[in-house]
């Protein structure tokens, strides 16, 4: 019997924490651009700091190229799209897919259906490089568009898109091989990230949350076969057609704190 090398996986979760940790404090004392850039107001009107984010990509992506150089580019692109919205976004209030795509049939692109269009093209492109089957590969794209779709959708409260990273990435964590490592490394992101989420001092953002969830569709899909594919297929699209419920839950506050942000 051949045991999971554990060793590989604990490895990958601590350079990825250290990572995210170390680039999220080099951003902060760098702040390029000026600190009012990187400075947002959340839903309790609290100043909060989008160093997270791509602090969340750049060990996302160095971690996953390690293991599999198809998952970072596809991880990087994620994480770019989700910045372009959170930039060129930040002011449009329509949310979720449906209002982008009802935008675009008046004629007019929305930095929402750009970073749609271009996560999709990123996950097909990785689904194709990571699978050898048409229909592997094609579930492969919308597991990873999927996933990364998800953690957004969810990304509407403090700690919500770290936290259901790392429940979801458990599983993962007990796979042998590229699998493993790279559930490895979103859980070392997400735990590295989640106690200034939370303490709402700073935020993933759009930035972060998709790149973290097109991480850790990329694990599911290395660790998968068609059956499983299918079956996580299924579940994304589903949870996609559900947007406006999946983000209404994760509003729901914990604890007797309400304090929040608002949907991104």
């Amino acid at each position: 019997m051949i045991r999971p090398r554990s060793g590989s996986r604990s490895a990958a979760f601590a350079v990825a924490a250290c990572l995210a940790r170390g680039g999220a404090a080099a951003l902060r004392t760098a702040a390029p651009g000026g600190r009012a850039r990187w400075e947002r107001t959340n839903f309790a009107g609290r100043t909060v700091e989008l160093y997270a984010g791509p602090a969340a990509v750049l060990a996302a992506v160095a971690g996953a190229a390690r293991v599999r150089p198809a998952v970072a580019g596809a991880v990087l692109a994620a994480g770019a799209c989700g910045a372009y919205d959170d930039l060129v976004g930040a002011g449009d209030p329509r949310r979720g897919f449906r209002a982008h795509l009802g935008a675009l049939r008046q004629g007019e692109v929305t930095s929402g259906t750009v970073k749609l269009g271009g996560i999709c093209a990123a996950g097909l492109l990785a689904g194709a490089l990571l699978k050898e089957r048409p229909v592997d590969r094609v579930l492969a794209g919308v597991v990873i568009a999927g996933a990364a779709h998800f953690v957004n959708l969810v990304d509407v409260r403090p700690g919500r898109a770290a936290g259901a990273v790392l429940a979801l990435a458990a599983p993962g964590l007990l796979r042998a091989g590229p699998a493993g490592e790279l559930a490895a490394v979103a859980t070392g992101v997400a735990a590295a990230l989640l106690p200034d989420d939370l303490g709402e001092r700073a935020m993933l953002g759009d930035t972060g949350a998709h790149a973290l969830g097109a991480l850790l569709g990329a694990a599911v899909v290395v660790g998968n076969g068609r059956p499983g594919l299918a079956a996580h297929a299924a579940a994304v699209v589903g949870a996609a057609v559900c947007g406006e419920r999946v983000s209404g839950v994760a509003r729901v506050p914990w604890g007797a704190r309400a304090w929040g942000r608002a949907p991104v």
